[in-house]
């Protein structure tokens, strides 16, 4: 039977088939909706945004509580009393969820934290890359799980372009003054993960679609990323003729195999709609 369990929380947007496949409990986070606090991923993307153009007041996130870890450990040890639980976080930086965990796991000696470093699509793939490993490993301990997945984390690298910034000057993440200049020159700020942060390191000019065709391809020309691992992040709202050109630009570079990941409810209420993103593991 198996003996290590992933515990990872829905803003990893995970697949349903790759929870079932390694057996991951998928513990939620929370959007707060018109007053009413709803799980991530019981819910479409969709009510965000419908939510704040009809009231203009921008849905709130928050963290997994303890108790829900609690909950996810007690789940696992009921199935397997001598379980070991890796918990895979999303960025300890950016939410209270990590901090969450190692309080619901205080007296245990059976759990170990791994901190990502990073969110929705890049959390995804390192936590991929851990249930691999230990089903490729089934006699790691928990320290070289952990070391492992550390080191993957170091490794995965994210950058995404927030659909619309308004989202963002309504969740107070840039300036009105900063939102009205990018507006009037049709700047798009690039969010890139660095060690766990959130962090502006570019912007482009132009419309969304140029935009994200021209930074896929600067990205990949000075990138090099495991081709079986890459992988795009999108909120609802993204153009399906987009798409099509930015799975042109990256078979161009060599990526014939491209994993699309749609934003859940987290990060489409910091992205807003038609949000694009692009990352892997980088192996130079």
């Amino acid at each position: 039977m198996k003996k290590t369990y992933i515990v990872t929380e829905t803003g990893g947007d995970l697949f349903r088939r790759d929870a079932e496949k390694y057996e991951i409990e998928i513990v939620p986070m929370h959007v707060q909706i018109e007053g009413e606090s709803r799980d991530d991923g019981t819910f479409p993307v969709t009510d965000i945004f419908d939510s704040y153009k009809r009231t203009k007041v921008l849905p709130k996130t928050s963290a997994t509580n303890p108790h829900e870890y609690k909950e996810a450990f007690d789940r696992i040890m009921a199935k397997n009393p001598d379980a070991q639980i890796i918990h895979v976080a999303y960025s300890a930086i950016t939410t209270a969820s990590y901090h969450n965990a190692v309080l619901a796991a205080e007296g245990m000696n059976n759990v170990t934290h791994i901190d990502t470093k990073n969110v929705t699509g890049g959390q995804r793939a390192v936590v991929l890359k851990i249930a691999e490993y230990i089903e490729n490993n089934p006699d790691a301990t928990p320290q070289q799980i952990k070391e492992y997945g550390e080191n993957m984390a170091e490794k995965c690298q994210f950058a995404f372009f927030p659909g619309d910034l308004e989202y963002l000057k309504a969740g107070g993440r840039v300036s009105n003054a900063a939102y009205l200049v990018a507006s009037m020159l049709n700047l798009k700020p690039l969010i890139e993960m660095i060690d766990g942060k959130l962090v502006g390191t570019k912007k482009y000019r132009g419309n969304n679609d140029k935009v994200f065709v021209k930074f896929l391809d600067e990205y990949l020309a000075n990138n090099s990323f495991e081709k079986e691992t890459f992988f795009m992040v999108y909120s609802a709202g993204l153009e399906e003729d987009v798409k099509k050109q930015l799975e042109h630009t990256a078979r161009k570079h060599g990526y014939k195999k491209i994993t699309w990941v749609p934003t859940g409810c987290v990060i489409a209420t910091h992205a807003g709609p038609g949000a694009f993103g692009a990352g892997g593991f980088k192996i130079k």
